[in-house]
């Protein structure tokens, strides 16, 4: 497989993994305790990517990556706004679950588009900068260091937008309180995937 067609793999994995995370983030689980969005076994996976991306091909192609990401963002919530207001056939009977579970879709989305520019920018950013701090070594430092801030920004941005208000308990205080875990299982995903960070580089750089 050519460097062009892995691109284009990881590219359809990219935008797949954004839609599904806000389609499906919806459902909160509980893993060790915690209440967490489905969305958290997804999202990480997208950080996954770019730090390959730019760790073969640079800032510009990772920047094209995010701008197809928020490309997808936004057809997702036009046409998840639209199937939420179009009135439906007689025949269809499940209207208004449909209108519960894609509504939440819709606020999610828009939180999730704004947490992803900001968080994967200043990902491209500091993945960049701890590259040229480090003289191009020590990827394991690098994809960690710029994955854990960016996961916190994306975390805040995210809660404070999606859920903010969306019931009298959550105020400001109980939303930094949801915040704190669902980072820190961020993180452990971050320090987990670091070998598949390695891996993913090697599979990126051979051309045949």
């Amino acid at each position: 497989m050519t460097q062009e067609k892995k691109l284009h793999l990881l590219l359809g994995i990219f935008v797949t993994i954004l839609v599904c995370a806000n389609l499906l983030g919806v459902k909160i689980t509980t893993l060790f305790g915690v209440s967490v969005s489905i969305g958290i076994f997804m999202f990480p996976i997208s950080f996954l990517i770019t730090d390959m991306v730019e760790e073969v091909f640079g800032k510009e192609k990772t920047k094209q990556f995010v701008s197809i990401g928020v490309v997808a963002l936004i057809i997702t919530f036009l046409l998840t706004w639209l199937g939420v207001t179009l009135e439906p056939n007689a025949r269809y009977a499940f209207n208004d679950e449909y209108k519960t579970i894609f509504t939440g879709s819709l606020r999610m989305i828009f939180a999730s588009l704004v947490a992803f520019v900001l968080a994967q920018y200043h990902d491209i950013w500091a993945f960049s900068f701890w590259k040229k701090k480090t003289g191009g070594k020590y990827l394991w430092l690098r994809n960690n260091a710029s994955t854990i801030v960016s996961q916190l920004i994306d975390s805040t941005i995210f809660m404070f937008l999606a859920f903010y208000q969306v019931a009298p308990k959550f105020d400001a205080m109980f939303i930094v309180s949801l915040i704190i875990p669902y980072w820190l299982f961020k993180i452990a995903f971050a320090l987990l995937d670091t070998p598949l960070v390695y891996l993913g580089v090697n599979w990126l750089r051979k051309d045949k």
